[in-house]
């Protein structure tokens, strides 16, 4: 297989991953900054796993399945090359193919499509909702890391009828700096530089067309995401009303219908102790996605609490669970890592 794109965020992450899996052998990577340099002179933590050295882009070989870990609009821009050197599976970690309907793409990215009639051949990548279409699908789309922890904490609920209808969500999303642009190579990120907060996007942000696409409710989705002081990490809280008669034993039910065989999702409801809640702090480096809630009786509003790594369950890491389910490989196959505490 090869990674297009490997100095960034992303690409790094994947290969991280990729290194660790039985099934996979990495034997392109490229770069156009870095071209000739050995991987790890921008992945330091990958020395003694890998002596790979940068290519460039132009002399990119065949390979049997090509990771695309580029800036947004590069993958639409080569996506004819691109499609001559992949025998079998294409993964593009940017948002260039994860909106189906073009005009909800126009809206929220401001411009039209440039290849609206590529969508449909593309299965939107986040494994808890579309297993049965990542089965056997040569084109995966990978979610963005602030719709990913959004979606996975609304979708029950919705899907099994339990919010009240009319009513719109807000989500407030923290980021860690790692979240802006980890789909990016070739580019000078300064985490350090990110700020203890500040604000991403207040309204308007990309990620809001992915809730609109995968989460069955007419219902207005509003999204905030605001850049926190840590580097990996992304939590997300998100506010429904629940009618008169429902409880947290429905809370329960919907997440336990729907994840009930989903490897990488966990209901996190601790009613003492420290650890009550989703902590990203204990995601590092894992492809878990924890969940928590909690209901205010008098009002009947859940505020779903919802913890993810951005670089792995929001990147990386779903993309190998979908690269998984379209082999017909164990889901959890290259992503056992079960985070570190303290």
């Amino acid at each position: 297989m090869a990674i297009v794109g490997g100095s960034g965020y992303a690409g790094g992450e994947f290969l991280r991953l990729a290194l660790g899996h039985p099934n996979l052998e990495v034997t392109q990577i490229t770069s156009r900054a870095n071209a000739g340099d050995p991987v790890t002179f921008t992945h330091p933590n990958l020395r003694g796993r890998t002596t790979l050295k940068y290519k460039r882009p132009a002399d990119l070989e065949p390979a049997d399945v090509l990771v695309l870990a580029m800036p947004h609009h590069e993958a639409i821009k080569q996506y004819d090359h691109f499609s001559s050197l992949t025998k079998e599976v294409m993964i593009d970690l940017s948002h260039d193919f994860r909106i189906r309907d073009p005009k909800l793409y126009e809206k929220f990215y401001e411009e039209a499509h440039p290849r609206p009639e590529l969508l449909e051949q593309w299965v939107y990548g986040n494994p808890e909702i579309h297993k049965e279409e990542l089965k056997g699908a040569s084109r995966i789309a990978c979610a963005g890391c602030g719709a990913t922890a959004t979606i996975l904490g609304l979708y029950p609920l919705y899907k099994m009828g339990v919010p009240m209808p009319g009513k719109d969500v807000f989500t407030t999303v923290l980021m860690g700096s790692s979240a802006a642009g980890a789909a990016s190579s070739d580019a000078s990120h300064h985490p350090e530089r990110s700020g203890s907060l500040r604000v991403f996007k207040p309204v308007g942000h990309r990620h809001t067309a992915e809730v609109i696409q995968e989460v069955p409710a007419q219902v207005g989705f509003h999204m905030t995401a605001i850049a926190v002081e840590r580097i990996r990490g992304i939590l997300a809280t998100s506010s429904v009303f629940i009618p008169d008669g429902y409880s947290e034993r429905d809370v329960w039910g919907a997440y336990r219908e729907v994840y009930a065989d989903a490897p990488f999702t966990r209901i996190v409801k601790v009613k003492k102790g420290i650890h009550r809640y989703p902590d990203p702090k204990m995601l590092d480096g894992t492809n878990y996605c924890d969940i928590g809630f909690e209901l205010d009786p008098e009002t009947g509003r859940v505020v779903i609490i919802t913890a993810i790594d951005n670089l792995v369950k929001g990147t990386a890491g779903h993309a190998i669970q979908s690269l998984n389910i379209s082999r017909g490989w164990e889901e959890t196959l290259g992503l056992e890592f079960s985070g570190l505490h303290p």
